[in-house]
């Protein structure tokens, strides 16, 4: 096999240690080879989630090292680490690093070249900027949550895949890459702002054009996509689990008629008046089978109907591992890194200790042993 180098293998990013959005993002870059280093305050291994930082799978094959930024000592030890590095990453508060003194100013200045990425939930600017908030929040004010859920029930949170993971690390990391694209041309770096809500409201781009056509109304469980089509929903089975129906197409739903044994003229497609009652039918007849039996029909019919895994079933699911979408990182399943390069090798990237890497952190940007010890001693870094 010819070896492959990774995308991003002459990459090096250094994170200050933030939640959501950055280190998702800080992830991706690592997936595809970028050297992450992770900045975290002294003795500080503490999450949100409970989840300790060299346990998440977010961190997998990133170095960490401990500074703390509140001293010029410690700032001296961040401005060389990022001399040396291609993208900078930091999920604080609007102004929380320029008071710091790592802002984009002094951080561009130690190295023009620096992509300089930065996250929020409001922005950088704006009524709210200085406001906090969560993944629920970002995203309900930019319209991603309200469709969610059903139409007499309050909105589904949107578990922080929308706001965090999709409208936050995913646009950051985006962002980061067609700079350093950008950068191949003009050698200069440059500021990265990635919102949560301006993400989401990105996310949101095809409603908003369905909304404006006439196509979308603004109810939630009232349209296409939301739950309200019988033929695009998930339902119950016999054994208290869920399958999903995704027959769009005509052929497709035509496929779902045959299967099922139903009369195409007693089930028409796109008479919105009559959702409710053919998804009320479709729910009866789903109830009546286990999951497994609607698998086995269903499979190799080509009409969109699949099972719906919990996160343990997907993990452990045979066609997910023979396909390589779930592997183990020491034992711990988690998600492979995606996309897939076809000339690019994505490491699937051991865990390595994440703080046991601060004496070639610092020897790399070239502190001595004797330099070393004394940060240690005045517990600069750890």
């Amino acid at each position: 096999m010819t070896h492959m180098a990774q995308a991003l293998g002459d990459t090096t990013a250094v994170c200050l240690s933030a939640m959501g959005p950055v280190p998702f993002a800080a992830m991706l870059l690592g997936d595809f080879g970028a050297q992450v280093i992770r900045v975290d305050r002294p003795g500080n291994s503490g999450s949100v989630t409970g989840l300790p930082p060299q346990d998440d799978p977010r961190t997998r094959g990133h170095w960490g090292i401990g500074i703390d930024l509140r001293g010029a000592v410690g700032r001296a030890v961040l401005l060389r680490l990022v001399a040396r590095a291609d993208v900078f990453l930091e999920g604080m508060r609007p102004g929380a690093v320029e008071k710091l003194g790592i802002g984009p100013d002094e951080l561009l200045a130690a190295n023009p070249g620096l992509v300089y990425g930065r996250a929020t939930g409001w922005g950088q600017s704006g009524p709210r900027a200085a406001e906090a908030g969560h993944d629920i929040n970002y995203a309900g004010l930019a319209g991603g949550v309200y469709p969610l859920g059903q139409p007499d029930q309050p909105p589904l949170p949107p578990l922080n895949l929308l706001a965090d993971f999709g409208g936050g690390g995913l646009y950051l990391a985006l962002g980061v890459l067609a700079a350093l694209h950008q950068r191949e041309v003009t050698g200069r770096g440059q500021v990265v702002d990635a919102s949560m809500v301006d993400g989401v409201a990105s996310l949101t781009t095809m409603l908003h054009g369905m909304l404006g056509a006439g196509l979308w109304s603004d109810r939630r469980g009232d349209n296409l996509l939301d739950g309200a089509a019988h033929f695009y929903r998930t339902y119950r089975t016999a054994d208290g689990r869920f399958v999903a129906v995704g027959a769009l197409e005509p052929q497709f739903y035509a496929r779902l008629l045959d299967a099922l044994e139903l009369p195409p003229s007693d089930w028409p497609q796109h008479d919105r008046a009559r959702w409710p009652e053919l998804s009320a039918r479709l729910a009866v007849v789903f109830a009546s089978r286990t999951r497994a039996h609607w698998e086995q029909l269903f499979a190799g019919r080509d009409a969109c109907v699949t099972p719906v895994l919990s996160l343990a079933e997907a993990a452990t699911s045979a066609e997910l591992r023979e396909r390589g979408t779930f592997v183990d990182w020491d034992g711990i399943p988690q998600p492979a890194p995606a996309p897939r390069l076809s000339e690019s090798a994505v490491v699937e990237r051991p865990r390595s200790g994440l703080y046991s890497h601060t004496d070639q952190v610092l020897a790399d940007i070239g502190y001595s042993g004797d330099e070393v010890a004394a940060l240690r001693a005045d517990q600069v870094v750890s």
